[in-house]
């Protein structure tokens, strides 16, 4: 449907930027503090400015994080994928993120765009859709997958918020189990999520992280001193919480995820007890993502 480039949402004091030409991200989520200020909820940019890692947030479809070196196999069926991302050996977070996204509706508050994939590489077509609803106290995101092919589909969903950060920001999320990392950030060993990866009001604001955590509740909260507003995330699908929190600090990505990272590597054995699902013909799978912003 015909509509303007860079839809825009608003509501109450909050405003949501849409850049679909570009992964089908969020490029900006402010919030009005009725002073002339608007404060980002998401660390975002202009609509239609700087690349792809500078959105406020994109999908991860229909699989998360990295695969590692590209190759997997299922059901007797071999998978080779090539590096999305300049400087990463292994693809990751997906087709959703590169490709162009269309606007199938837009109103005042709420927007869904959409786009198909033809088989390739992924040698299963899918479609996927992501619902935008802004309400005065929060944004709703639905990101959805279907197969659109006759044979079953590996699939997994997630969402890839960045949130500014300052040394006094507090993240406070239950989480049971992390993943240690290799140097090209894939992971090694499942631990438990004490010490340095212990989420329970920590100062997460250039803690080094890059891990996926496991066990999530499905709720996180954000907050800090200099902002007018607290942030709870809930994700009622997500089982898995990855966190990239880099130790020059700036910034904070908070990813609610269906699976763990590299999990298509594993047996299929392994793929329900890692989040993976496997879409028959004709089915899908949903993710949810609620970001409430409650004035303090």
């Amino acid at each position: 449907m015909p509509s303007e480039p860079y839809p825009l949402l608003a509501c109450g004091p909050l405003s949501l930027q849409l850049s679909p030409g570009q992964g089908g991200s969020i490029a900006r989520f402010d919030y009005d503090a009725g002073d002339g200020r608007k404060i980002p909820v998401f660390h975002g940019i202009a609509p239609g400015e700087g690349g792809l890692l500078d959105q406020g947030c994109f999908p991860l479809v229909p699989f998360v994080n990295r695969v590692r070196g590209g190759g997997f196999a299922f059901r007797g069926r071999a998978v080779r994928l090539a590096p999305n991302l300049p400087g990463e050996p292994s693809p990751l977070h997906g087709f959703g993120w590169t490709a162009p996204w269309d606007v199938e509706k837009h109103r005042d508050s709420e927007t869904v765009l959409h786009f198909r994939h033809a088989p390739g590489a992924w040698p299963w077509a899918f479609h996927a859709a992501e619902h935008f609803t802004l309400d005065a106290d929060g944004l709703t995101v639905t990101l959805a997958c279907t197969n659109l092919s006759d044979a079953a589909m590996p699939c997994g969903l997630g969402l890839h918020p960045y949130f500014p950060c300052t040394a006094a920001t507090v993240l406070d999320a239950e989480v049971a189990s992390a993943w240690t990392i290799d140097a090209r950030t894939l992971p090694v060993a499942q631990v438990a999520a004490n010490g340095p990866y212990r989420l329970r009001e920590r100062r997460i604001c250039g803690a080094g992280l890059d891990n996926g955590f496991g066990g999530w509740s499905g709720r996180a909260r954000l907050a800090d001193p200099a902002w007018p507003f607290a942030l709870t995330l809930t994700s009622p699908e997500a089982r898995f919480l990855h966190v990239y929190a880099p130790a020059e600090g700036g910034f904070v990505a908070l990813e609610p995820v269906t699976h763990a990272n590299a999990a298509l590597n594993e047996p299929e054995e392994r793929w329900a007890e890692l989040g993976l699902r496997i879409l028959g013909p004709g089915e899908t799978m949903r993710l949810t993502l609620r970001v409430d912003v409650s004035p303090l």
